[in-house]
């Protein structure tokens, strides 16, 4: 079964299916003990790649670089995609979408904003014309072949988002996504207009979305959901920390014996299991609703 097709029949599943962002290999080195699925962020790619906000910066080269690290690592795990607007433009976004496949990327998300652009949660954002993002739309699907395709809209005016869910949702688009929902009544409206097409919730700590768990998103009929940056998140604020306590403590380093503090040891020993041909993936998990 190809990459594309497994990540279809997990998203099938029962419940709604959580994919964790990651933003580089040892993010991903936790992140694959944990969870069975990952997604490629483009706010934590360009943060941790360039130390650049989400606003256009990322070259599609770098990009299909760090997923085909990421495939050779993880040979079992799904890994969905995001490539902003396809990099401005329809020719270059199908390039990138057969390289992807290529690799091995389970799916990709396309969005319709135009330049310059923004984060999903962001203020600000500017979107194409309907028409002009359904051809770009269309020349991916038809350039894809097994790969998973998510269609995601940055509308923020009310009527606009509807009339974009819905068109998207008529397409053969596999997955639909409605980026900063700002309330459970509007999962609910939208998850009315798109019908039978799985949706996809996107979740990022301060963000426009509420703060949801996955048997509650389940219970809206959610499909999956992307966490986007818990891991780059947490990361700053660990360094944060450490940095603080090392400079207090003039430097001396933390034990790590008898302590939960990560030493050497343990961090060869996750990254050693990415050199391993049969390293563990973690089981599906399904919400407390399935």
């Amino acid at each position: 079964m190809s990459y594309g097709n497994k990540l279809r029949a997990r998203i099938a599943e029962p419940g709604t299916t959580p994919l964790i962002g990651v933003y580089d290999m040892y993010s991903a080195s936790v992140a694959a003990g944990h969870y069975d699925g990952m997604f490629v962020s483009g706010f934590g790619f360009a943060a941790s790649h360039y130390g650049l906000p989400d606003i256009g910066f990322i070259a599609w080269p770098d990009m299909l670089a760090f997923v085909q690290r990421l495939r050779g690592a993880f040979p079992h795990h799904h890994l969905l995609v995001d490539i902003d607007d396809g990099y401005i433009d329809v020719e270059v976004a199908c390039h990138v979408v057969e390289g992807l496949e290529r690799i091995g990327a389970s799916g990709v998300i396309l969005e319709d904003q135009k330049r310059p652009r923004r984060c999903g949660h962001a203020d600000g954002k500017q979107i194409l014309p309907l028409a002009e993002y359904l051809e770009k739309l269309q020349a991916v699907l038809e350039t894809r072949r097994d790969m998973l395709v998510v269609a995601r809209t940055d509308a923020t005016e009310e009527a606009d988002i509807l009339h974009r869910a819905e068109a998207l949702a008529a397409t053969d688009a596999d997955v639909v996504l409605v980026d900063g929902v700002r309330s459970v009544e509007w999962i609910r409206r939208i998850r009315e207009v798109v019908g039978s097409k799985p949706l996809l919730f996107n979740q990022i700590a301060g963000g426009k979305s509420p703060r949801l768990s996955l048997s509650e998103l389940a219970d809206l009929g959610v499909d999956v959901a992307i966490y986007s940056t818990p891991c780059l998140f947490a990361a700053h604020q660990a360094m944060d920390t450490a940095l603080t306590e090392l400079r207090l403590a003039d430097g001396r380093l933390p034990a790590t014996e008898g302590s939960t503090v990560i030493g050497v040891g343990e961090s060869t020993r996750l990254l050693t299991k990415n050199i391993s041909r049969h390293q563990p993936v973690p089981a599906a998990r399904e919400s407390a609703h399935a």
